[in-house]
């Protein structure tokens, strides 16, 4: 089962992303530029915001009772998913990087993150 240390560690995955916690210390934020995952704990489930396209968001909600429009967020463009065991860990991971990458397509191309070529 996915769970909340997995899914810090999947969004730290992310290209330049970073942690941070400007709403409170149970509520950890992720950002590449702006936010693109929300994770935090309630009643002893973890839950994460993330941002998704419209059709595809509503697609995902009929599919996952999980999967309930984004709280405390624009619920058009943001899903929340709860980490219950009942979406497959390899759909979350999905969800995440696609959150990921729709917030890096976002930005303006000289905020974008790059690859080192190191």
């Amino acid at each position: 089962m996915f769970d909340f240390q997995q899914c810090r560690d999947h969004c730290l995955m992310q290209l330049q992303s970073m942690e941070d916690f400007p709403f409170g210390p149970d509520i950890y934020v992720y950002k590449v530029g702006k936010i693109f995952a929300i994770l935090s704990e309630k009643e002893g489930v973890a839950r994460v915001n993330l941002k998704c396209d419209p059709a595809e968001a509503l697609m995902l909600r009929d599919i996952f009772p999980a999967i309930t429009p984004g709280y405390h967020m624009n619920k058009q463009h943001w899903n929340t998913v709860l980490l219950d065991g009942s979406v497959p860990d390899n759909e979350i991971k999905r969800q995440i990087e696609n959150s990921y990458q729709l917030i890096v397509k976002s930005l303006p191309k000289a905020k974008r993150p790059v690859l080192n070529s190191n």
